[in-house]
């Protein structure tokens, strides 16, 4: 394997069959720090479309950071893990204020900004400064699992080490940048999860899991991860023209998005014994209402829960008050950051 010139193969192949994706040209880290952030959540035909509406809603990392965080997590909105969202706001104002908008341009002053890691680090610092860092992301993981035979995972210490001090050995150091960029194609493109184009690969010659037959056996498979169910009854309580809605606190899954009043139950119930409940009754008080629709049921996956969610609709009179809560005119729910879920359950009326 070392005898071969894996960096020299993969970085001539890159030139040649890389794909014309937009980060690609350019070296400013703002931008591919977004293009990394924003390609850990969706494909990238669909991440192209954010990365573009990112950089025309926050042009430099000035406008991003000065832009209150709700307008953020609306552009955001459809990409899911808002956690993300969150950081990048946060890294964007220590970037303003610590570094005077000027990104660091060594691996662990970005490894220290709020929501990036060892990978994103890597990434922009190879990429934006031509620092020597290996980028080890899921397809990089893939391929160098195959091309050697890793039997350990990116799960325990000794397997990161593994992996590691083998991309660092593969690493092009004049060149780091286009050599993770061509690992990471390679991945994307020919050394697939799944049905891999091993006829297309470069250094196929070089691979020991294609020598052995035995590319479907890697990467070893992670532990599965155990998710629990949640029971979500969402209220749509209508006054006329208005609607409520509540701002999600700290602490639990999509933080300072916009949602329906809300009560969960720890299974499924139905709307005669969810009134019953101490928590509507603590809505409603004793004003009167009436129930308009009932929505299926909506399964939204996320890494570790599976929600479970139904849309009530509840009709009041003009007396009634939320506490806790906003009146919007439901015609103006776009202009609120709300998950994924609910945007789901709105394009679907």
């Amino acid at each position: 394997m070392w005898q071969m010139d894996v960096s020299g193969i993969l970085g001539k192949w890159f030139d040649e069959h890389k794909r014309d994706l937009p980060w690609r040209k350019t070296n400013d880290p703002y931008k591919i720090w977004l293009s990394e952030i924003i390609l850990q959540q969706t494909r990238v035909n669909q991440g192209i479309d954010y990365y573009n509406r990112f950089l025309l809603k926050f042009p430099t990392i000035d406008d991003l950071a000065s832009t209150p965080i709700g307008e953020v997590l609306k552009v955001w909105q459809g990409l899911g893990y808002y956690t993300r969202a969150r950081n990048i706001h946060i890294a964007a104002n220590t970037i303003v204020s610590e570094y005077k908008g000027m990104f660091p341009a060594d691996f662990y002053s970005l490894r220290k900004l709020k929501g990036i890691g060892d990978y994103t680090a890597a990434a922009i610092s190879s990429i934006a400064f031509n620092q020597p860092y290996p980028v080890i992301d899921g397809n990089a993981y893939r391929v160098i699992a195959r091309l050697f035979s890793i039997d350990l995972t990116l799960e325990t210490a000794k397997g990161k080490k593994a992996f590691y001090d083998i991309a660092f050995k593969l690493l092009d150091k004049k060149n780091p940048g286009r050599h993770n960029q061509a690992i990471m194609e390679l991945g994307a493109t020919v050394c697939l999860p799944f049905n891999p184009k091993c006829s297309l690969c470069p250094v196929v010659s070089a691979c020991t899991s294609f020598v052995n037959n035995s590319t479907d056996r890697y990467p070893l498979k992670k532990r599965r991860v155990i998710q629990r169910d949640r029971y979500f009854n969402y209220l749509i309580i209508r006054k006329g023209d208005l609607i409520y809605m509540r701002q999600r606190k700290e602490g639990d899954i999509w933080a300072h998005l916009y949602e329906f009043p809300l009560i969960e139950t720890e299974k499924k119930m139905n709307p005669e014994n969810l009134f019953q409940l101490e928590a509507w009754k603590e809505m409603a008080g004793d004003n009167d209402y009436k129930v308009i629709h009932i929505s299926k049921e909506y399964k939204h996956q996320l890494t570790h829960q599976i929600i479970h969610a139904r849309f009530i609709e509840i009709e009041v009179s003009s007396g009634f008050i939320l506490e806790q809560s906003t009146e919007i005119a439901y015609n103006n729910i776009t202009d609120y950051p709300v998950s994924r879920l609910i945007d789901k359950y709105l394009k679907d009326q």
